[in-house]
């Protein structure tokens, strides 16, 4: 896709994004290098589009995030907070099994080992926060699929790079293979 702001690979088309903000990616791009926000922070600018330009909350997000990625601003993964690591698996298992192998200190330990976290919110079925000793932080969600099946997405951030998001997903996807084996 050659667009201004490199030949990266944009999360959707020009088309896509001037259909719902009245712009391509090109147009946005030079509006805001015209703005100076190149030199703002990701808040301000995405004030500036839904503010000024009267591009709707989630849009602005998203504009402001490809913006910063096409400017060298963000890496892929990057967040305000640091990177973020998300992997998912769907299991042959209930999600009541599921979020009680999350929950049961006896059962977790069966497949997350001695990873140093804590439980700091839990919804029943629906979601588990934890807290690590590294000071990261994991969320995991929990997507029925029928009676016997559940998706489980993990969004694992406050990460320190890229390469620790590699990690992260490395991790997850084992300890994914030993959860199913404990639900199994």
């Amino acid at each position: 896709m050659g667009m201004a702001g490199g030949s990266k690979k944009r999360s959707m088309s020009d088309e896509a994004v001037a259909a719902k903000t009245g712009r391509t990616w090109r147009e946005w791009f030079r509006l805001l290098d015209a703005a100076g926000a190149r030199k703002m922070p990701h808040r301000d600018i995405a004030r500036l589009l839904h503010n000024k330009h009267k591009v709707p909350g989630w849009w602005s997000q998203m504009v402001t995030v490809e913006y910063e990625r096409a400017r060298g601003l963000r890496a892929v993964h990057q967040t305000a907070a640091g990177f973020v690591a998300n992997v998912s698996r769907t299991f042959d298992a209930s999600v009541s099994a599921l979020y009680k192998a999350w929950t049961d200190a006896r059962l977790r330990g069966r497949w997350l080992g001695a990873a140093k976290c804590e439980i700091t919110t839990a919804n029943r079925n629906k979601t588990v926060r934890m807290a690590w000793a590294d000071g990261t932080r994991s969320e995991a969600y929990f997507n029925p699929r029928g009676t016997a099946r559940c998706q489980v997405a993990v969004q694992h951030s406050r990460l320190k790079s890229v390469s620790s998001v590699k990690a992260m997903k490395k991790f997850w996807s084992a300890a994914f293979d030993r959860l199913a084996a404990v639900v199994a």
